[in-house]
């Protein structure tokens, strides 16, 4: 094993679980020490009992300075340094099918969530990083925020809005040798994508499959992505194989918005031969 993150120090907010879970057991298998935040304190208490000496979990609300503050500060004291800050932590919004029927009642808490969570995660952890040489920060957007689409307007905006921040710090503060990187997730399958609140066990298998079908007929890579592709990227941005890369928006979505997957030009070959006759 490479232990690409041999000997540094990160946080991952969100760390409970999905991408964030991911990443956090990936980063303590390649060398680092993990500061797990979440909300969710037992499956955080636990993922990090399961990794022993090397991880531990602090209660975290991203959506307010003080408790990002104090996170940044039990990693410091606890590790010693912080090398690595990735802001995974994110919500959805609420899920009508259509922009005309959303009632618009969770703008505050997605944003503060989605867009604060990170600026306070990256301002914070940035001054430390900078009095200390420099560290890495990754932001977690997705490709609703580069995709234009039907609803779910306000997690589209807090995503974009996102890309956009991780571009600008990038360029803010790059000159103290602190990188800055966005990753945006596809179609994963995680408890944010599977629409299965309120399902029985039975029901969620269904809605799986189902859902399933949706994400991957847009796809160009016809398999279903999972928490751990996001983490072996994230891994990648946060190590020193990626040193001269900043401000970098990556894509982990099976090539979702490279274009559109339908052969057009066969549908209007076979409309044209329908019309005139085959070999025509």
């Amino acid at each position: 094993m490479a232990r690409d993150l041999a000997g540094k120090v990160a946080i991952v907010t969100g760390g409970s679980s999905g991408i964030g879970r991911a990443s956090a057991e990936l980063f303590v298998r390649e060398g680092a020490r993990v500061v797990i935040a979440d909300i969710a304190d037992a499956a955080g208490e636990a993922l990090a009992a399961s990794l022993g000496d090397a991880a531990i979990y602090q209660h975290t609300d991203v959506a307010s300075r003080e408790p990002v503050q104090a996170l940044v500060d039990r990693a410091i004291g606890h590790f010693g340094r912080l090398d690595i800050m990735f802001n995974n932590a994110g919500i959805s919004a609420g899920a009508y099918p259509d922009f005309i029927d959303d009632a618009l009642d969770d703008f505050d808490r997605v944003m503060r969530v989605n867009v604060l969570g990170p600026m306070l995660g990256t301002q914070i952890a940035a001054r430390h990083m900078k009095q200390h040489g420099g560290g890495v920060i990754l932001n977690t957007s997705s490709i609703a925020g580069t995709l234009a689409g039907h609803a779910m307007m306000t997690y589209r905006a807090s995503k974009a809005g996102l890309i956009q921040f991780s571009k600008s710090a990038a360029i803010d503060l790059g000159r103290y040798n602190i990188r800055v990187n966005c990753l945006v997730p596809g179609h994963i399958r995680t408890p944010l994508s599977a629409f299965q609140e309120g399902a029985s066990r039975a029901q969620a298998e269904a809605l799986e499959e189902g859902v399933s079908a949706v994400y991957l007929s847009n796809q160009l890579l016809k398999r279903r992505g999972e928490p751990q592709d996001c983490a072996e990227a994230a891994l990648f941005l946060a190590s020193d194989r990626s040193r001269h890369i900043t401000g970098l928006v990556m894509p982990v979505e099976a090539g979702v918005s490279v274009g559109d997957p339908v052969n057009h030009l066969a549908q209007i070959f076979a409309a044209r031969a329908a019309v005139l006759g085959h070999g025509v």
